[in-house]
């Protein structure tokens, strides 16, 4: 959680400026997400949920090893769940954004946004 804390900027001549910011910390930035290739994948399925393992495929630019090792480590934080099925006789994996996936995504995003100052 951010603090607020009181700064003190050194403005020149001896002159001191007193404001009262919020400070955000880098350590709030969720590691499982901020991954390029997982930022990527939790960006999609925030707004095509299911998606499918070749449309990631696609959207990312991924490998197949590539992509499915970042979705299992995603599946292990409880961000996404795949579900792994036929279309006819082809093997078909969809991928879901999960409840606490969407909630770790939008809290991702409220500290980027404080990190940036927004």
């Amino acid at each position: 959680m951010p603090a607020n804390k009181d700064v003190q900027t050194n403005v020149g001549e001896g002159s001191v400026m007193q404001s009262n910011e919020v400070q955000s910390n880098v350590g709030d930035i969720d590691a499982v997400i901020h991954g390029r290739l997982r930022l990527g994948i939790m960006a999609y399925l925030s707004a095509v949920n299911p998606a499918s393992f070749p449309e990631l495929l696609a959207k990312t630019g991924s490998s197949n090893g590539n992509l499915s090792t970042h979705l299992s480590k995603l599946e292990a934080a409880g961000y996404v769940r795949q579900e792994k099925g036929y279309a006819g006789k082809r093997p078909q994996t969809l991928v879901h954004l999960t409840v606490p996936g969407r909630r770790a995504w939008i809290t991702y995003l409220e500290a980027m946004k404080e990190l940036l100052g927004s």
